[in-house]
């Protein structure tokens, strides 16, 4: 699954991503997608989420 691709993201699926601070790093944060925030179909740079734990940032890894 690509997680630059809209459509292959889903609330409740498990994802690494990577959050604002760690841009520059690198490293990734492992959770649960509670809601999308990237409106548009697709993004270079991965579709921006809302984790259950409310951290937000973009989908580098779809992990199921």
């Amino acid at each position: 699954m690509d997680s630059t691709k809209r459509a292959s993201i889903r609330p409740g699926l498990r994802v690494q991503i990577v959050l604002k601070q760690d841009q520059a790093s690198g490293k990734l944060t492992e959770g649960i997608v509670q809601n999308i925030l990237t409106n548009s179909s697709t993004h270079p740079h991965g579709i921006k989420v809302r984790l259950v734990n409310g951290q937000v940032g973009r989908v580098k890894v779809i992990l199921e």
